[in-house]
């Protein structure tokens, strides 16, 4: 689908730079352009396959801010990134056999929860606290384990990788923001190549979104930098309680199909 007029083409790139600038800050990016994408006539598959090549901007883009201001080494993740990437690849190409109906139903009540640890933990800054799980089990196990979610379904994924590095790798928040766009960009990558062999990606507007979203996370990556904790806490929470409200609104969600709404 390219031929859209040039207003929603607008609107599109207006989402995409408001999911940039959220997503650099606290993840759920997918939130807004996903939902937008599906508004404008894309089919399901498409908006997905769409939204993983804009979304390649806004991540990557992210990533150099952070890196640039020394609050993640690159070349120190790789590893890691790489494992991102394989795990999203092989969640893409589970995607057609895996049911998706398990994931909409627990998924909502997984970002409350995350919601909550973040809301009523106390002491959450940008200090680097002890570490439960070493760097060797945290990049082998749980790095492709959220990477292969991105890539089977996605929807946050960001927040997974947040609390993961706050809560198992002892990250401040600042610094947690910072490498999970990095693993974000990766997962995005391995899905994007997915969906690239199989044909599913818009690339006009895609290209065209992913600019805006590339500006968006330039913002909200410096936002974070210079407020830290003051933002990333209150907008991961809300970020969070808002993708929950949108997957339970979901008429298609199988927990109201359950309860009979």
């Amino acid at each position: 689908m390219e031929d859209l007029s040039l207003t929603l083409t607008l609107l599109l790139c207006a989402a995409a730079f408001l999911a940039g600038f959220v997503d650099a800050i606290a993840g759920g990016g997918g939130l807004i352009t996903v939902p937008a994408l599906l508004l404008a006539g894309f089919a399901p598959v498409e908006a997905l396959g769409t939204n993983k090549l804009q979304g390649l901007f806004g991540s990557g883009s992210a990533t150099v801010a952070y890196a640039r201001k020394g609050h993640v080494d690159l070349r120190a993740q790789l590893p890691s990134a790489v494992l991102s990437a394989a795990g999203a690849a092989l969640g893409a190409l589970l995607a057609t056999i895996v049911p998706g109906d398990v994931f909409r139903a627990v998924l909502p009540f997984l970002l409350v929860a995350i919601a909550l640890y973040f809301a009523l933990k106390p002491n959450m800054g940008d200090i680097d606290r002890a570490r439960r799980l070493s760097p060797f089990l945290f990049g082998l196990i749980v790095v492709p384990l959220i990477g292969l979610y991105d890539g089977v379904f996605g929807p946050g994924a960001g927040s997974f990788f947040m609390l993961a590095f706050v809560g198992l790798a002892g990250y401040g928040l600042l610094k947690a923001t910072a490498h999970t766009k990095l693993l974000n960009f990766a997962s995005n990558l391995g899905a994007f190549a997915v969906f690239t062999v199989v044909g599913v990606i818009s690339w006009k507007i895609g290209l065209m979104m992913g600019v805006a979203q590339f500006l968006g996370a330039q913002a909200g990556s410096r936002l974070a930098m210079k407020i830290g904790a003051r933002i990333i806490k209150p907008l991961l929470v809300i970020t969070c309680v808002a993708l929950a409200a949108k997957l339970i609104a979901d008429p298609a969600n199988p927990v109201r199909v359950w309860l009979g709404i």
